[in-house]
């Protein structure tokens, strides 16, 4: 999972909001709103994989828009995925090949960038951002995700606030987003970033936060990451970690002497990668 952990960052799960805010939180919510002038917010989670093609196959969602994943392969229940996209309106799918399971379902499908064209951030598991910089140029008519969202959006009337023409200038919009109404509240953090100039952002080493920042911050000079909870100050409401106990529960299915293994088709309910 080259960046699931950017991606949840940016809000890339059904059941939060961008900046590691919370969907079930009035004051985030408000924040995220007033923060983008975003009058129209959610009123809660939205559908998670397996949902959402349970809710396309009864009719409840008429657009999907796939990106960067071949879901008739890797869901579960590969039967059910395919009655859900044949039954959909429109399906659109942003992909790096030319036909695929999945684009096969596809209304309109759109030639997107793979990771040697794409230029952007990426988060690891320690929470260090890194550049990621295009090595090949994009092939024929593809554009990058955030091109081809940005000209989806002019097209339904939104282009002032999709006017983007730089990673740079997202990253930065986002790294604002981090540091909004947040008082410490959230370890991520990333505001210190966010007037960065388009030459420091190209040029920009990795960095781990949360940070510290000296009072003379210039760009990225006077910043360093800073161990996460190491005031045993957790990132919730009293401050104290909640603690999750859990009891072993055996498989159902147990091996013995004369039948030593167990069968797994590697197919799960939630199992989504490929």
């Amino acid at each position: 999972q080259p960046n699931a952990m950017g991606g949840r960052e940016v809000g890339g799960l059904a059941n939060m909001l961008a900046a590691h805010m919370d969907l079930e939180n009035p004051e985030h919510i408000n924040a995220v709103k007033t923060y983008w002038n975003a009058p129209v917010m959610p009123k809660g989670q939205g559908l998670k994989a397996v949902d959402l093609f349970n809710a396309i196959e009864r009719g409840e969602v008429k657009f999907v828009w796939i990106m960067g994943t071949n879901p008739v392969v890797s869901m579960p229940n590969r039967g059910q995925v395919e009655r859900a996209l044949s039954k959909c309106d429109m399906v659109m799918v942003s992909d790096i090949v030319e036909s695929n399971d999945t684009l096969k379902y596809a209304h309109i499908a759109l030639p997107a960038t793979g990771w040697s064209e794409k230029d952007g951030t990426v988060t690891n598991s320690e929470r260090r951002v890194s550049r990621q910089r295009g090595i090949l140029p994009p092939p024929g008519c593809a554009k990058h995700d955030w091109q081809i969202m940005c000209d989806v959006a002019a097209k339904m009337g939104l282009a002032e606030a999709f006017n983007f023409t730089h990673p740079s200038q997202i990253f930065c919009e986002y790294a604002g987003l981090t540091g909004y109404q947040n008082n410490g509240q959230r370890q991520l953090d990333l505001s210190p970033l966010q007037n960065i100039t388009q030459a420091q952002y190209d040029a920009m080493s990795p960095l781990q936060w949360p940070f510290t920042t000296s009072d003379e911050l210039q760009g990225m000079q006077g910043l360093n990451s800073k161990r996460p909870l190491a005031d045993k100050q957790f990132s919730t409401p009293n401050g104290k970690a909640k603690l999750i106990p859990v009891v072993f529960k055996a498989p159902q299915q147990q091996t013995s002497k004369l039948f030593p293994f167990v069968v797994n088709s590697g197919r799960a309910r939630d199992q989504w990668h490929t």
